[in-house]
């Protein structure tokens, strides 16, 4: 619950989650959000619009697309005593989802090593001594071949990444990118790419061809950040987010646990996606998978747990109870009563195959065998998300108020 001191209830603490979402600048309302900066007293003489809350009511949990979250409030959830959280999070997973959909997703490197960054949990920066070796973009063919086998083996959503810092003037492999973009659409699967820093024009050319989401990690919290990456800012990320969504492309992006980071950090990533005025259309929770040759790989932290994975699953699922939440790299470390776990969660997307870029992945068959023994379901590309099973039972109301907005 809100502090007493701020005397806002939920319901006005909803309202102005919406108002504050209608600013029309990501980077400068993330700043605010994330400096705890308060809203302008000159918020008086702006003008007022009307909105319309949603809110969702099962088995004594209440649930709605909020923008508003503290870190106090994030903080409490991921702290809430694990069997009551689980239960919680699954509650809010079946007011929004058919529990048991899952999309399988795979993720193909089509340009390995090279990459300038000084990432320290990555082997595929030029700054580190690790197994990766740089190769050149993949060709065209190479490319969907493996598209096929992704989709004769159950994924529907096809992802391309690429190791550079930016796409900047790569023109060439730009153009080509844009082929591959095309011709996977055109199979029927959802196309994602990941290649780092992009313009608005870049995104614009990628929304013509066909793409469906791009993915862009902020990695960690803003604060821990630096301990990890110094080669690109917080805000080039977010940047690129901005311009990802200002394009019309869905957001994917998402944080690893396990760099070293603290609690805190791992409220303070959620609280930045949670507060954005449009939250990720999937967020993926990675488990650091530790390389030699990388700093992170020599001298490594405590391996995430269970626990770990749990809470940041399950803590993503209820502030951003829309938002699809993807199981991704080190999934292979967990076993599968584990991996059911994040299920129950609320994690309702896997990667698949047998590399995730360049680190090992379950097997397509293992997989499915996987699926089988749970009962999960894949989620068919370029469809909604099924309904839940329980949608007679969630209680919906709908309330509208005038609300002011910021400039």
């Amino acid at each position: 619950q809100l502090g007493n001191s701020q005397r806002v209830t939920p319901e006005d603490a909803m309202f102005r989650s919406l108002a504050r979402s209608h600013a029309p600048r990501l980077l400068r309302r993330q700043a605010a959000m994330e400096g705890g900066r308060p809203m302008s007293a000159a918020a008086d003489s702006q003008p007022t619009e009307t909105v319309t809350v949603e809110e969702r009511s099962l088995s004594g949990y209440n649930a709605s697309v909020r923008h508003d979250w503290t870190r106090e409030e994030i903080d409490a959830i991921y702290n809430t005593p694990w069997l009551e959280l689980l239960y919680r999070a699954a509650t809010v997973h079946r007011m929004y989802w058919d529990p048991m959909e899952v999309q399988q997703c795979t993720l193909l490197s089509i340009k390995t090593g090279g990459c300038t960054e000084d990432c320290k949990y990555c082997s595929q920066s030029v700054r580190y001594k690790t197994m990766v070796k740089p190769t050149p973009t993949m060709k065209l063919q190479e490319v969907l071949e493996a598209a096929r086998r992704a989709k004769e083996a159950g994924s529907t959503r096809f992802c391309m990444g690429a190791a550079w810092r930016e796409l900047g003037n790569k023109k060439n492999a730009f153009r080509n990118i844009l082929d591959m973009v095309r011709e996977v659409n055109a199979m029927d699967m959802e196309v994602c790419c990941t290649l780092g820093m992009l313009n608005e024009e870049q995104a614009a050319q990628l929304k013509e061809a066909g793409l469906t989401a791009y993915n862009h990690n902020l990695d960690t919290s803003r604060e821990y950040y630096p301990e990890v990456i110094t080669s690109r800012s917080y805000d080039d990320r977010l940047a690129t987010i901005e311009n990802v969504r200002a394009a019309g492309i869905k957001v994917c992006s998402g944080g690893i646990i396990g760099l070293g980071e603290k609690q805190h950090d791992r409220i303070g990533l959620l609280h930045t996606f949670a507060t954005m005025p449009e939250h990720p259309e999937s967020v993926p929770i990675n488990a650091l998978v530790a390389i030699d040759g990388t700093p992170l790989g020599d001298d490594p932290t405590d391996a995430p747990t269970i626990w770990d994975m749990g809470r940041m699953i399950a803590t993503a699922r209820i502030v951003m109870p829309r938002t699809m939440v993807r199981l991704s790299a080190g999934r292979l470390s967990f076993s599968e009563s584990e991996q059911s776990m994040m299920f129950m969660a609320g994690a309702n997307s896997i990667f698949n195959g047998d590399k995730l870029l360049t680190t090992a992945n379950p097997a397509f068959d293992a997989d499915q065998a996987l699926f089988k023994r749970l009962g999960l379901k894949g989620k068919p590309a370029h469809t909604e998300a099924l309904e839940s099973p329980l949608k007679d039972r969630v209680m919906i109301q709908h309330t509208t108020k005038e609300v002011q907005m910021q400039a």
